[in-house]
């Protein structure tokens, strides 16, 4: 099983956050997934998600807050 790959924006200018999350959610294959990791809830980018890529992602919660959010995002299609 591959190494679960983390996507740590903290550290990324806000205007190259949703762009890099983007590029890498389009490099994964069917059934894979990353785990973003941010500082505040990331519900804008989920409502990106859905308008751009309805019925093509899972989105799990896996920490929220309240420092640190961590969301795994899956590629189902």
């Amino acid at each position: 099983m591959p190494s679960e790959r983390t996507l740590d924006v903290r550290v990324i200018p806000p205007p190259e956050k949703h762009p890099t999350i983007f590029q890498t959610f389009a490099a994964l294959a069917p059934g894979e997934a990353f785990v973003l990791v941010n500082d505040h809830d990331p519900k804008p980018l989920r409502y990106q998600f859905e308008f751009e890529h309805e019925g093509e992602f899972g989105w799990d919660y896996l920490e929220q807050g309240p420092e640190v959010w961590r969301v795994q995002i899956s590629k189902t299609s």
